[in-house]
């Protein structure tokens, strides 16, 4: 793949556990054995799949090439690859987050 950065999706309270060093993975990472992450190309349907109606959100910046081999693409929804991160994310991981806001086009503003 040539995607260098992919992004998480956290809720508030997640997003300040991963702050404090205390993040092991919101509960569908905890139940599939791996850190979810999507493309910049994937987010805005992550988004209204997974996390509609719900404030408060903080998306993170993750480049790739810092995950190592623990990073695999593995096909996922209709059959895309998606970065899944098997391992422990830590904010050294994270380049840049920003609260999850909208461009005048209605997706999501990725972190700088």
């Amino acid at each position: 793949m040539t995607t260098q950065t992919a992004y998480k999706i956290l809720t508030q309270e997640q997003f300040q556990a991963l702050l404090a060093g205390q993040f092991s993975g919101a509960p569908v990472d905890l139940t599939d054995g791996y850190i979810h992450l999507s493309t910049a190309s994937q987010l805005d349907e992550t988004l209204a799949r997974h996390f509609t109606g719900q404030e408060n959100l903080v998306i993170a910046a993750v480049p790739l090439a810092a995950l190592g081999p623990a990073l695999r693409w593995e096909k996922s929804r209709g059959g895309q690859l998606f970065p899944h991160f098997y391992g422990r994310l830590e904010m050294r991981h994270v380049s840049a987050h920003r609260q999850l806001r909208h461009g005048a086009d209605g997706r999501a503003l990725l972190p700088a």
